[in-house]
């Protein structure tokens, strides 16, 4: 992202005199202006967000939204008689955004200003200015990722999956067998640079180290023969998550330094960060060298220290410590030591993943067994 104002991460529109021209409960006409239609696309493609925030019956006004060919756009429109303000702030809540994140299009002066008393930290914008909106630095990240892409697509999935998970009666463990989740991990390339640096740079929870990692240094790293960067991607049979996951790790003949391991919040319900420690061990095992993994402690990622104690690591002195470079001292980064023994394979997971230790892809199948 360019330097600038913070980005928008989603626009709310307002329907009548807004998105299209005409009220809808008054006149029999309603025309939605080409203009409009470009834009809606044009910020989906580039990752940010569209929702509603109108005062309409949500049944008749979601229909001309088909009608039109745009429903698809939208994510959790908030269609109904309340206060704009409070639509919005339903938005924000729905997406897990901050409300500086979000922006509202309005032609009423009045809901603009009922939003901005409010919700100040909301942008408000007039519908005369919504065909120039793509043009403003709020809404151009610079850099759109093929996850940003299909953003849009990522929410609505997620919200189709925790909808069907509402209504599950069973184990949690049924339902995850029931969402048939796969994860592949591969050797990152150069396109994937960006989604890898955002990773290292907005995961906090499940992030070993909270060490971000320059696009020049990622860079570095693909080229040296003695690093692998990897990214892990998720999904199920709702959609994709996209890309979830950064693995860096230096090899050598008798260690292998597990750098970074980060895993994006989002799918720590999944196990996403013990699946991959444990191939990972299992490549390990293979490849007969020991595991050293940094871990820096933050106030957030307690949940990755509890996995990497989960996984085996430890504190035990190891001569295989001396062939790594010394730890940062400032901020401290612990060694943890772990002796790799084959792990079995994820049983609610299929994965795929490359054969660190010299032999071929990992397939759900062969993963974990001699």
């Amino acid at each position: 992202m360019t330097d600038g104002p913070a980005l928008v991460k989603c626009l709310v529109w307002d329907l009548d005199n807004t998105l299209w021209q005409g009220t809808l409960l008054e006149d029999g006409e309603i025309r939605l202006p080409d203009a409009v239609r470009a834009t809606l696309a044009t910020l989906d493609s580039r990752g940010i967000l569209n929702s509603i925030a109108s005062k309409n019956d949500h049944d008749h006004a979601w229909a001309r939204l088909e009608e039109l060919g745009v429903a698809e756009y939208f994510v959790c429109p908030a269609i109904g008689w309340g206060p704009k303000s409070d639509s919005v702030r339903t938005v924000a809540k729905t997406l897990d955004f901050a409300l500086g994140a979000i922006a509202f299009v309005d032609d009423q002066p009045a809901e603009r200003a009922e939003v901005t008393f409010h919700l100040p930290e909301v942008r408000c914008y007039t519908a005369e200015e919504v065909i120039s909106l793509v043009d403003r630095p709020e809404f151009d990240p610079g850099t759109v990722t093929s996850d940003a892409r299909g953003r849009r697509e990522m929410y609505q999935a997620r919200f189709r999956r925790e909808a069907e998970q509402a209504a599950f009666t069973g184990p949690t463990e049924e339902f995850l067998r029931s969402l048939e989740l796969w994860m592949r991990i591969q050797r990152a390339s150069g396109d994937d640079l960006s989604r890898v640096h955002e990773l290292t740079l907005r995961t906090s929870q499940m992030n070993a180290t909270g060490v971000p990692y320059a696009d020049a240094e990622l860079r570095a790293l693909l080229d040296d023969p003695r690093h692998e960067v990897l990214v892990t991607s998720m999904g199920d049979r709702f959609g994709s998550h996209g890309a979830v996951g950064v693995t860096l790790l230096a090899k050598s003949e008798r260690v292998w330094h597990l750098k970074l391991l980060a895993t994006s919040c989002r799918v720590v319900s999944f196990g996403a960060g013990t699946v991959i420690l444990n191939w990972l061990t299992d490549e390990a095992a293979r490849a007969g060298v020991h595991l050293i993994a940094d871990f820096r402690r933050t106030a957030r990622n307690r949940m990755m220290d509890i996995a990497y104690r989960f996984a085996g690591f430890d504190e035990q002195d190891c001569a295989c410590r001396a062939t790594l470079p010394p730890a940062a001292a400032e901020p401290a980064v612990e060694r943890l030591h772990l002796v790799p023994t084959p792990r079995p394979a994820p049983e609610l997971v299929a994965l795929t993943a490359p054969g660190l230790a010299g032999a071929g892809p990992v397939s759900a199948d062969a993963y974990g067994r001699g």
